[in-house]
């Protein structure tokens, strides 16, 4: 499953909007739809945030950093 697919499941499994989730993590709407489109991949910042969102969610972190790792690598 890819980065996209992690985060798109995050969002929903949290009953967020693409605009509510973009609020919790400090990005905008677009930064998130493309991330879902598989069109970007979120900065470190972003990435330090949305650990922290996980955390207070319990939603499992490890998979959506270990995409994001392995995407990272290829670039």
């Amino acid at each position: 499953m890819s980065f996209s697919d992690k985060i798109t499941i995050l969002r929903k499994k949290s009953f967020l909007t693409q605009t509510e989730f973009a609020k919790e993590l400090n990005v905008s709407f677009t930064t998130v739809n493309r991330w879902e489109n598989g069109k970007a991949m979120p900065n470190l910042g972003a990435m330090k945030r949305t650990k922290a969102f996980c955390e207070e969610t319990s939603f499992p972190y490890e998979e959506i950093e270990n995409e994001w790792i392995t995407h990272s690598s290829k670039e």
